[in-house]
């Protein structure tokens, strides 16, 4: 990793920005798992990124948003300067806000979502305003500071939220607020709840309705909705947890281990153990 410089700005251990600047390519290839909520903003740069087991490439300006307990690693990145916002739940999550710009809103804890932004001339203008004045907040330590390190972090967010929703439209229409609340039920009950009749039961409608809904909305079946996280969170425990894979598997609901590793293999091609060696 060829750096230049790496400003840190830090308020306990709660809150901290880094200010990055690389003079060529950098590769990380070991994922790490998040404990912590970050943004990064690639002011200047490209590359891809690995999220959750997913592959993002970008150029130029890009946010990203990740929420503890997700899986990053860096394939390739060539970038002139970036930010890292970095806070945990305490900072800034226990404060009551707009549901779109809190930590259950649009841009974090969110994995049915993409996890980036693309800013405009003019969003980079005012994000870049808000990245001066925390600094110079972080720098002059007066007299609340802890509020005013969140106030401005929170209007870092809002502005965030308004480029994405100018991004993608969001409908705000009956199948678009089930497919919402069919997704919190998921991310609350996949480790208990497997079946789509069991989500369907609690939103009052029939499977065969919530599965025609869903699919004119995302085109994704409540089937595979709820597979898919189930996968992610199996590969999250089998690459960083000690448990054994029958253990990963009772946690994830399933009562016969067996079970578990034929219905990961079908999903990934490898079985839990496999997963784990490579």
């Amino acid at each position: 990793m060829a750096i230049q410089e790496i400003k840190t700005y830090k308020y306990k251990d709660v809150f901290k920005l880094e200010e990055v600047k690389f003079e060529k390519t950098c590769v990380v290839n070991k994922p790490e798992q998040i404990n912590t909520y970050k943004i990064f903003w690639i002011k200047e740069g490209s590359g891809t990124y690995h999220i959750d087991f997913e592959s993002y490439s970008f150029n130029d300006g890009v946010l990203f948003f990740l929420s503890p307990g997700q899986v990053f690693s860096v394939d390739s990145e060539e970038i002139k300067v970036a930010y890292q916002l970095n806070f945990i739940q305490d900072f800034y999550c226990i404060q009551t806000h707009d549901t779109e710009v809190a930590c259950n809103g649009v841009l974090f804890n969110n994995i049915y979502e993409t996890p980036f932004v693309k800013p405009k001339e003019k969003d980079v203008k005012k994000l870049s305003f808000i990245i001066e004045s925390l600094i110079d907040e972080f720098e002059n330590n007066q007299t609340a500071q802890y509020d005013m390190l969140q106030a401005y972090l929170k209007q870092f967010i809002i502005h965030s939220v308004r480029i994405k929703k100018e991004d993608f439209i969001v409908k705000e229409d009956a199948e678009t607020k089930l497919f919402k609340d069919f997704s919190l039920l998921v991310e609350l009950n996949f480790k208990k709840l497997h079946s789509v009749s069991d989500y369907a039961n609690r939103l009052g409608i029939s499977s065969k309705s919530l599965t025609k809904h869903l699919k004119k909305t995302n085109n994704k079946t409540p089937s595979d909705f709820i597979k898919n996280r189930i996968i992610i969170e199996a590969k999250r425990q089998l690459l960083y947890s000690t448990k054994a894979v029958k253990h990963i598997a009772f946690d994830l609901g399933f009562n016969d281990p067996a079970y578990f590793s034929r219905f990961f293999t079908k999903a990934t091609g490898q079985s839990p153990k496999q997963f784990q060696k490579e």
